[in-house]
């Protein structure tokens, strides 16, 4: 999948730092800043209703050309990390890592489960996913959005998609282990059960052993 379309996100240069960022983001800016090989690191500020807004449909394989106030250039960065309140889930601070087009750069490309298998669809397996991205390496411009994975060629039970078996794109290289796992169609039998179904069961188990005994004891006292 490729990027369709560019993202552009407007910067200013940030003055402010320490405890003093509160009143930034008091006053509707957040922090952040932009680093890269061979570049200083800048302290920016966003404006928060335009950054909320692209952090949802934004992940860290995909190019921001970011604006920053009175330069006449716009930087090509990537996200690489954002910190979040952990109750109210509002963005702290933001991580860029501006990057040279001409220059190979490592990233985690996303994958992106599409079609659908029969062995799933009649209910005779299930279906596992391993992996959720690998890591690539090339130049900017040839990242993409994600890669997807087609499971409609999977069949029979036992089946699986590594990452040996992924259509990478030109230009791209593949550092995550070929013989990881992406995905695999399992019987049902074998489905994982989660630590809250296991506790759910023994817990009902348990509550009903006991009414059962409180129960036989009332018949006796009676």
């Amino acid at each position: 999948m490729t990027q369709a379309e560019q993202i552009e996100l407007a910067a200013t240069e940030r003055s402010v730092t320490g405890k003093q960022v509160k009143r930034l983001r008091r006053e509707g800016w957040t922090p952040a800043v932009m680093y890269g090989h061979g570049f200083d690191a800048v302290p920016l500020q966003f404006e928060t209703r335009s950054l909320t807004r692209l952090l949802t449909d934004v992940g860290g394989s995909q190019l921001i050309r970011v604006r920053i106030k009175g330069k006449q250039q716009p930087e090509m960065a990537l996200l690489r990390d954002v910190q979040r309140d952990p109750i109210r889930q509002t963005i702290l601070h933001v991580d860029l890592y501006r990057v040279k087009m001409t220059e190979r750069i490592t990233a985690e490309v996303p994958i992106e489960i599409v079609g659908e298998s029969p062995i799933i669809e009649s209910r005779m397996g299930i279906l596992i996913q391993g992996v959720s991205s690998i890591e690539v390496s090339c130049l900017p411009g040839d990242l993409v959005d994600a890669i997807e994975v087609d499971i409609s060629g999977l069949t029979e039970v036992d089946q699986a998609i590594h990452v040996c078996d992924l259509a990478i794109p030109a230009g791209m290289e593949t550092l995550t282990e070929p013989d990881e796992m992406i995905v695999r169609i399992v019987p049902l039998e074998e489905a994982p059960v989660s630590e809250e179904e296991e506790v759910g069961e023994e817990g009902l188990i348990a509550e009903t052993a006991e009414v059962e005994v409180i129960r036989e004891v009332s018949r006796e006292e009676s």
